[in-house]
């Protein structure tokens, strides 16, 4: 039996719908967010695959017109689902919701690094990237390269940050992923697991990618630094081999969700 409660609402002031309110804000989703367990998914494709990855909703704001998908994927879900015109939606949410619909969902527990690197032959380590673009690109590359498995610096943009899930075309939830807790931890577990670590920097005794994937170990970890400054110094000190993608044309470097994009497939190829 459905267990969808449908509810119209026709103020944007109504309370009940504060969880999508100001999703422009940056800085205050980013530090409420995390806080309250909470996170949002915009559209009905990446809310069915959160909701199908077993994290559950809160409630839902949505227009008329694409109600009916909603209910569906809502029907075994007790939560409300608020219907609101196309302009409560925008002055809400302080953008136009050309996809239709946001979902508030509780945020599941981070898994430990070892349970997610159990047996994982190609990892992706985002380090400090502040772009929930570049995330949410890194998370697609990842899912539809082969990567099985993400970690993410203390430091780095929320994966489950409304842009960098809507990027990935919701494949943040797909390949499993945890934050480390900080450097020395997270190499202790990925050596202990038998993975080596290979740094993709520039360096005077870098290794080519072609070279490195070559002869790439069982169990790599792949180490993507920030967009500006790159690895830093401490996350180098701790590679076990520092590889680069050899450039052309005067280009010292790709952006980071395209350098992800090009080591990962060398990396899954080999």
């Amino acid at each position: 039996m459905e267990r969808v409660d449908i509810l119209h609402v026709t103020d944007a002031d109504d309370p009940r719908l504060d969880d999508f309110r100001g999703l422009t804000d940056v800085a205050l989703r980013s530090a409420s967010e995390p806080a309250g367990g909470l996170y949002i998914a915009e559209s009905a494709k990446v809310i069915r695959r959160a909701v199908l990855a077993g994290h559950r909703p809160r409630a839902v704001m949505v227009q008329q017109r694409w109600l009916d998908g909603i209910r569906e994927i809502m029907s075994d879900h007790d939560v409300p689902v608020f219907v609101v015109p196309d302009a409560v939606a925008e002055s809400v949410a302080g953008f136009a919701v050309h996809r239709g619909a946001l979902a508030s969902m509780h945020r599941p527990a981070l898994p430990s690094v070892a349970s997610i690197i159990d047996g994982a032959s190609l990892i992706l380590i985002l380090e400090d990237i502040g772009d929930h673009t570049n995330i949410g690109a890194a998370f697609r590359a990842a899912a539809g390269l082969g990567a099985d498995a993400v970690l993410v610096s203390p430091r780095c943009a929320d994966p489950l940050y409304r842009r960098s899930v809507r990027v990935s075309m919701g494949t943040v939830f797909q390949v499993p992923w945890t934050r480390i807790p900080n450097w020395d931890a997270a190499v202790s577990e990925l050596h202990a697991a038998g993975v080596s670590i290979a740094a993709l920097a520039l360096a005077d005794d870098a290794v080519s990618l072609r070279d490195f994937a070559r002869t790439r170990p069982d169990h790599v970890a792949l180490m993507m630094g920030s967009e500006g400054e790159g690895l830093s110094p401490e996350a180098l000190a701790r590679a076990d081999t520092v590889v680069t993608i050899p450039m052309r044309g005067g280009v010292d470097s790709l952006n980071v969700a395209s350098a992800a994009a090009v080591a990962l497939w060398a990396l899954s190829e080999s």
